[in-house]
């Protein structure tokens, strides 16, 4: 009971955000190459890992949707928390690559085609603008959606500064510009990227998902009539979108009652967003160690 819904469909918008950035790679990267800049050329770098990144997230979308077996008695909702975790790591490989590259040709700046730099670019910004913009709406609560609409907002941006690059060149001729701007990529990108790593590594490694507040859950359970002492309480995100939560409850009274437990699994997914949740109630007499030999007392969840 008490259970939330499946993702949202975002179909149509990956299937746009990674036809658009598909073909602006593909005209991005020929035009780094024929007007000899390295901005350009990273890039395209980026906004290609930014088509894997689209698929990866639409194909743990998909996956998460499917129906549980016997076998996975989840279903493949944990595809969307993989997905997120190689996009983080796809993107961390990226921007080692760029910085190498760019550090490179600090010292010696190739001689690049400005005007072809500024048209690109300014182009980009459209693209990468309108492909954020389709993610704009689900970023608050999933996972995958904010990685792609982080990904798309902080290409705009670094668009936006390849197109002010390209202007500087062509007033000022100073074409170490162009790898200056690439570091700077480097850095807009991993910072937009930190963030996504660790929250996708907490949720492989099913930590509590940052949106709860395990002190407040417990907290809130501890608060319950009749309700004695908590413990066991484990907490993790089955999915990008989708938090569970089991517990033991010793209660004065633990026969079965289910106005009491419909009640709290109604007020776990409306106060704290938790729609998987599995309670145990208890007497006290029996809760000194659990099945799998564990203290009595647990802490907050892993």
């Amino acid at each position: 009971m008490g259970h939330t819904h499946a993702p949202a469909n975002h179909d149509r918008a990956f299937a746009v955000g990674i036809t658009l950035n598909l073909g602006f790679v593909i005209a991005e990267g020929l035009a780094g190459w024929y007007g000899n800049s390295l901005a350009l050329l990273a890039d395209a770098g980026h906004n290609l890992s930014d088509v894997l990144s689209l698929l990866l997230a639409w194909g743990g979308a998909f996956l998460a949707q499917r129906a549980a077996t016997t076998r996975r008695t989840y279903g493949m909702r944990r595809s969307t928390v993989l997905a997120a975790l190689t996009n983080a790591i796809i993107l961390m490989l990226a921007i080692g690559a760029i910085a190498w590259e760019a550090l490179t040709r600090l010292s010696e700046p190739p001689v690049s085609h400005a005007p072809t730099v500024i048209v690109v670019a300014a182009i980009g910004v459209v693209i990468n603008t309108a492909t954020a913009l389709l993610f704009m709406r689900g970023r608050h609560n999933d996972l995958n959606i904010r990685g792609a609409f982080l990904h798309m907002a902080a290409d705009a941006a670094v668009s936006l500064g390849v197109v002010i690059a390209g202007v500087l060149i062509l007033l000022t001729q100073w074409y170490w510009l162009d790898s200056a701007i690439s570091l700077i990529i480097v850095l807009v990108i991993a910072i937009s990227s930190w963030q996504l790593l660790r929250e996708s590594l907490d949720l492989a490694l099913d930590a509590v998902p940052g949106s709860v507040d395990p002190v407040a859950v417990e907290t809130y359970l501890r608060a319950l009539p009749e309700v004695t002492d908590v413990h066991h309480i484990h907490i993790w995100g089955m999915s990008t979108t989708e938090v569970a939560l089991t517990a033991h409850l010793i209660k004065s009274d633990p026969n079965l009652d289910d106005t009491f437990l419909r009640r709290v699994h109604s007020e776990l997914h409306d106060r704290f967003g938790i729609g998987h949740a599995t309670l145990q109630l208890e007497s006290g007499e029996t809760d000194a160690v659990c099945a799998h030999g564990e203290p009595g007392h647990g802490g907050h969840g892993h």
